[in-house]
């Protein structure tokens, strides 16, 4: 009896011990994303990102990498609860919470109290890194992108009356509209019609009678792609003839698969633009992605991915697993070669890039101008 017990004790300390190599072999990334409720194409693109970047580097200083995903359900207070839950329960040594601003806000304070780094790819509100020295982004911020939006209406394409079409739901179309507003009103131009939206809202019959009886010459609507598709084929119908003009979320061919001809001539800033890549690695991802997924690369599986090989940088560069030296690294991250182009951190966590402005010609997304800071 007891040489079985003991060959049974054997065994399960042969088992642990075995668990316990396995585990000091593995390294846990931890995404909060929206795979449910209203945002849920946007986590569905961001999962692309972050797994082609996994396939491509599965492993950071000799540990596999386990990508652990928690749906945030598209809730502000369900964003934090996934990155508390990947924190505590999971042991990740770091977290991204990319789509959009309303998640990655909240997700960010959980993520900068608990001193683990959160990387957003997408995310464009200042508030999201604003006094976090734990939190980072892969993408420009709002007051840069409306600005360039704004400049671009007024000096480019000549405009000097604009409305505003918001999503009073999302911290990122609130920001994004009061900064395009801000810097055209500080041109000389005129914001004729200044109008409002929730998420999922599916008539904008009212809207958008106002900004055709104002005399818009054009449209900034700074939305999620699958309420401005509805936006951009209503005003279609009932006779807006203006330019559509937008944030980086129209850089997307849902978009164009959802508005069709209503979308045409529809100018978004972006990140990058497949028929002008700004770096090697730009071409590199696009031929992936559509070997993988079949499908025209986007603003948010491109950014996403930048953030897993942003992470993956850090920690080599570090060369540590230690959350501390992983945000130092990431605070010190310079010229970085990403996919969506050169990023390099600021003292706020956030990314200095060029905004890519893309015109959607035919059905497809067109290059057309590059803006520096």
């Amino acid at each position: 009896m007891r040489k079985y017990l003991f060959i049974l004790v054997l065994a399960g300390a042969i088992l642990l011990l075995g668990s316990v190599a396995l585990a000091q072999d593995v390294v846990k990334f931890g995404a909060a994303e929206p795979m449910t409720g209203a945002m849920a194409v946007g986590g569905e693109l961001c999962w692309r990102g972050y797994e082609l970047a996994l396939e491509q580097t599965p492993t950071v200083l000799g540990k596999k990498i386990e990508l652990i995903l928690v749906d945030n359900k598209s809730e502000k207070v369900d964003a934090a609860n996934a990155v508390s839950r990947l924190i505590e329960r999971d042991g990740v040594v770091a977290v991204f919470v990319s789509y959009g601003s309303g998640m990655a806000i909240p997700g960010g304070e959980v993520a900068n109290k608990a001193g683990i780094p959160l990387i957003s790819g997408t995310a464009t509100n200042p508030l999201v890194t604003q006094g976090k020295e734990y939190v980072f982004r892969a993408c420009f911020i709002d007051p840069f992108q409306g600005q360039v939006m704004a400049q671009y209406a007024y000096e480019t394409l000549g405009f000097r009356k604009s409305a505003l079409l918001v999503d009073i739901a999302q911290d990122y179309s609130v920001g994004l509209a009061n900064f395009y507003k801000r810097t055209f009103e500080q041109l000389g131009g005129e914001i004729v019609s200044d109008t409002k939206y929730n998420t999922g809202d599916q008539d904008f019959s009212a809207q958008l009678s106002q900004i055709i009886a104002s005399g818009a010459e054009a449209l900034f609507f700074p939305g999620y792609f699958g309420d401005v598709a509805l936006i951009a084929i209503q005003g279609r119908e009932l006779g807006f003839t203006g330019q559509y003009l937008g944030g980086d979320t129209l850089h997307n061919p849902v978009l164009v698969d959802l508005a069709k001809e209503a979308a045409e001539g529809l100018i978004a800033s972006t990140f990058f633009a497949e028929d002008q890549p700004a770096t090697p690695e730009s071409e590199k991802f696009a031929k992936l992605f559509r070997e993988k997924y079949n499908l025209a690369p986007d603003a948010v599986s491109i950014l996403c991915y930048d953030s897993f090989n942003l992470l993956v940088d850090a920690i080599e560069r570090a060369n540590s697993f230690d959350p501390v030296a992983i945000k130092d690294a990431l605070a010190a991250t310079k010229d970085f070669q990403g996919a969506g182009g050169s990023i390099t951190i600021d003292e706020n966590g956030d990314a200095i890039k060029p905004a890519v402005l893309v015109k959607i010609v035919n059905g497809d997304y067109k290059y057309e101008a590059t803006v520096y800071p």
